[in-house]
């Protein structure tokens, strides 16, 4: 089974955009980005294996491995310029795949983290060692699609094995400092975020010896469901394509 979704092959675009979901996420996640993005970006989405239409896929819960599997994946994709956008868990797996990448030849344009402590200032609470009721919890109270599948008995059988491997999963990541990353890095945050605010975010820049920036957008850590059109516009901003036809 393939590693991304893509619901707009564009072979005429000049850029990929590579997204990685959060813990519980899939790709459809980022379904409506291709019908608003610039057409001059190809928009493909990691499913991660366990869930969705890759259900039948053994779960993964080691970040290297996984880190590695993306990355491996991508190698063929890479023959165009690339950037990498990540939200939660998924900015701290961009994270690592940009090195990954780079440090083999395949060096990403731009790397934006969204709505993730930076990977070397995580700690808090492990949640993947609560009881399902305390888990779902949780996820209830950082909002987003995901809390409505907890609220359904039947989903929430179905989805609660793979919301607890991603919470394993990013709660045992280390940090290694090196190899440094060289690319232009981007932290975004939602000004209602309680699991990460701005200046914890602003730490994304001790990471790379590319420049930084960082921009916050109003809501909460699952902002960029409303503020899609902003983000993608920032995004657009930040990578210099052209925004219309």
């Amino acid at each position: 089974m393939s590693w991304f979704r893509c619901a707009e092959a564009r072979p005429w675009a000049s850029l990929r955009l590579f997204c990685l979901p959060h813990a519980g996420g899939s790709a459809v996640f980022y379904r409506a980005w291709a019908k608003e993005i610039s057409p001059a970006v190809e928009v493909h989405v990691v499913q991660y294996p366990g869930r969705a239409d890759r259900m039948g896929d053994p779960l993964v819960s080691d970040a290297g491995q996984l880190t590695r599997l993306i990355a491996g994946a991508m190698a063929p994709l890479t023959d165009r310029p690339f950037a990498l956008f990540g939200h939660s868990m998924g900015a701290v797996l961009a994270y690592e795949v940009a090195r990954l990448l780079q440090r083999r030849g395949h060096t990403p344009v731009h790397l934006f983290a969204s709505g993730a402590r930076p990977p070397h200032d995580r700690g808090g609470e492990r949640l993947a060692d609560k009881d399902d009721d305390a888990l779902v919890a949780e996820v209830v109270g950082l909002g987003g699609t995901d809390a409505e599948a907890m609220r359904n008995p039947e989903l929430r059988e179905l989805v609660l094995p793979y919301i607890r491997n991603d919470f394993a999963l990013i709660e045992s990541y280390a940090h290694a400092p090196e190899p440094r990353l060289t690319v232009p890095l981007t932290a975004f945050t939602g000004d209602r975020d309680p699991h990460v605010d701005a200046a914890r975010a602003a730490r994304w820049a001790e990471l790379t010896d590319g420049p930084f920036a960082s921009r916050e957008f109003p809501g909460d850590h699952f902002y960029l469901v409303p503020q899609r059109s902003r983000v993608l516009a920032e995004i657009m901003r930040t990578l210099e394509v052209p925004t219309g036809p």
